[in-house]
């Protein structure tokens, strides 16, 4: 059987004076896999994610990526060469002058040359359809425009797994269906957090929920309901 390209074994992590944990998770993504988690605010997603980057270190458990135990900033640092993660906040991934120079940022800490890294980063704003946008200051881009200026700036380093948390937060409705696009069209394996199953639905191809720390094992499969009531001719949400 292929091994799991990401793997968390018995993860456990509490916050200080909250009651919102990880409690001997485990989770494993394995090459061509694409999967969604969903579960409510607190549930520990972001948690997780960032566990699984070495961005927080878990009180107990192992993280094992590429089938490599990571348990130190060299571990976790030779990962994240092939590890593309997309934060909730794109102001968290943006820090350069120009559109250009961030996207080829990662690309030029790979070790390629300066004309490397911006043909990269050229392809990247091309696949996420931001061309002309090289020479924009990221900051006074839209919100739709920074996430995908974000997504560029991982798939400019050529990743073999996507991790996205929360990708669509902020957007506009035609921004997420432009988000959905791309996303179908790219073959690798991904991991996508969301609050928003018809979004998961979309884009991926596996879903499973989180709750109070703990994943509920098995797939579960999104539907929508039938109802009637007496304020139906009038416009609503629910």
């Amino acid at each position: 059987m292929t091994a799991p390209i990401i793997e968390l074994r018995d993860i456990t992590y509490h916050f200080p004076n909250r009651n919102n944990a990880l409690e001997n998770l485990n989770f494993s993504l394995f090459p061509g896999e694409q999967v969604g988690l969903f579960g409510p605010n607190g549930a520990g997603k972001s948690t997780m994610l960032h566990i699984l980057m070495g961005l927080i270190k878990p009180q107990k458990g192992e993280v094992r990526l590429f089938g490599t135990l990571s348990d130190s900033k060299k571990c976790f640092d030779k990962a994240r060469l092939k590890i593309g993660f997309l934060f909730q906040h794109s102001d968290d991934q943006l820090f350069c002058p120009t559109v250009l120079d961030d996207v080829a940022f990662g690309p030029l800490n790979q070790g390629l040359s300066a004309d490397e890294a911006k043909n990269k980063a050229t392809e990247a704003l091309s696949c996420v359809g931001l061309n002309g946008f090289e020479d924009r200051v990221p900051y006074r881009l839209s919100g739709g425009e920074k996430k995908l200026v974000a997504l560029a700036t991982i798939l400019a380093m050529e990743p073999e797994v996507l991790i996205l948390d929360e990708p669509t937060t902020g957007l506009s409705p035609e921004a997420k269906e432009r988000l959905i696009d791309i996303l179908q069209n790219l073959e690798m394996a991904r991991l996508v957090v969301s609050h928003e199953p018809d979004f998961l639905a979309a884009t991926t191809d596996k879903l499973l929920a989180m709750r109070n720390g703990h994943i509920r094992q098995g797939e579960l499969k999104p539907h929508t309901h039938t109802h009637v009531h007496e304020e139906g001719d009038v416009p609503h949400q629910h």
